[in-house]
């Protein structure tokens, strides 16, 4: 292999190489090293019927010497005329340079595929290249996002702020534009790391989950939609779980003397609340829109879910009494954030009777949290 010098005005760029960025900084500090050690590594170049030579790898050597006004540079010289073999050789010794760019290598290998000049497989790349099959699909995958996206892709693992990894795009690839170039933004702005990615491409994957409240879920910030995501699984998994009776704990003696109607109104209290349940499956049951109101939802009490009225028998003690109304409790089951956020979503057979039997509820529930409260607060007067 011959090694000459060429004066640095019979060479030109190749403008159709896969490379096409190169770091200023990184530039300079190749500037440096040439000044300093000189060039160590010689550029190469295809001769041209002009008789002129168009560099086939090297651009960035290139351009240091000539900022650095030298009047030669290093050149092997080839006589390769396949336009196919030519960009094969330029891709693969550029995935052994610093700086070849994801993006970069995507667009080389999409070109490859793609341009009828090349019309190549992905089994002959892998086979040229020594890569696997999947690693070229994965980096044209890249190809799906938009310009915005792309700028921000960069090298390597690390995750950095305003910067996407290829790692972190990838949980997204398949999701619909719409939804996947703004999760991209959002998780670029707030350094998420790929686990993360994962569970909020599942949230956005999942059929349950209309579209509507999806495109509200693009409001939120990275973290509170992970957080979305766990709250989803959670109630998810506890709406998986088999209904089970409660058990009540009532004095045998309350119970003889209890009105045989109360159980009745908690029967049909509960088969109230179990058709709700049911209704909520259909769609998104239980993600909560805001993510504060999940928060809440996870820390209410008993006692602001449907529970019936009761009438025991009046020498029955307190502690019954607040054993009676407990055991009627169902667990607590926060309605769908379609219905809470979307009005249209709501479907009610007879919205005038619909709306009475509301009314009646809350007035009950009203009523039972007047009393109780007196009684939290004369009990803590004691203490």
């Amino acid at each position: 292999m011959d090694i000459i010098n060429i004066a640095m005005d019979l060479i030109d760029e190749d403008i159709d190489q896969p490379r096409y960025q190169f770091d200023e900084e990184s530039l300079q500090e190749l500037m440096n090293s040439i000044n300093e050690l000189g060039l160590l590594s010689p550029i190469k170049v295809r001769t041209m019927p002009n008789g002129r030579y168009t560099i086939i790898y090297g651009n960035r050597r290139y351009k240091a010497s000539r900022m650095l006004n030298r009047p030669t540079i290093p050149c092997i010289v080839s006589t390769v005329t396949d336009e196919v073999e030519i960009y094969l050789e330029q891709i693969a010794e550029n995935l052994t340079r610093e700086g070849f760019s994801p993006i970069e290598e995507a667009e080389a290998f999409n070109k490859l595929l793609n341009d009828p000049k090349f019309s190549s497989s992905t089994k002959f790349l892998s086979s040229k290249l020594g890569k696997p099959e999947a690693y070229i699909k994965n980096k044209c995958d890249l190809l799906k996002f938009g310009n915005g996206v792309k700028k921000l892709v960069v090298s390597g693992t690390e995750i950095r702020k305003d910067r996407l990894t290829e790692e972190q795009l990838m949980p997204l690839k398949d999701l619909p534009l719409e939804h996947r170039d703004p999760l991209a933004m959002i998780i670029a702005r707030d350094e998420l790391a790929v686990s993360d990615v994962k569970k909020i491409a599942r949230l956005f994957k999942d059929n349950d989950i209309s579209a509507g409240t999806k495109d509200k879920l693009l409001y939120k910030s990275g973290r509170d939609l992970v957080e979305t995501w766990s709250v989803y699984q959670m109630n998810k998994a506890e709406r998986a779980k088999p209904k089970e009776p409660k058990e009540i704990k009532n004095d045998k003696s309350v119970i003889e003397k209890a009105p045989d109607n109360g159980g009745v109104v908690a029967d049909q209290t509960t088969m109230q609340v179990d058709k709700q349940s049911d209704a909520g499956t259909e769609k998104l049951a239980n993600t909560q829109i805001d993510t504060q109101t999940n928060k809440e939802a996870d820390t209410r009490t008993e006692n602001q879910t449907n529970y019936p009225a009761t009438n025991p028998a009046s020498q029955a003690s307190i502690e019954v009494k607040l054993n009676q109304l407990l055991a009627a409790i169902p667990a607590p089951n926060p309605l769908p954030p379609e219905i809470m956020y979307s009005p249209e979503e709501m479907v009610v057979t007879d919205s005038e009777s619909f709306i009475v039997d509301v009314n009646t509820l809350i007035d009950c529930l009203e009523k039972h949290l007047a009393d109780w409260q007196k009684v939290r607060e004369m009990t803590k007067s004691k203490v």
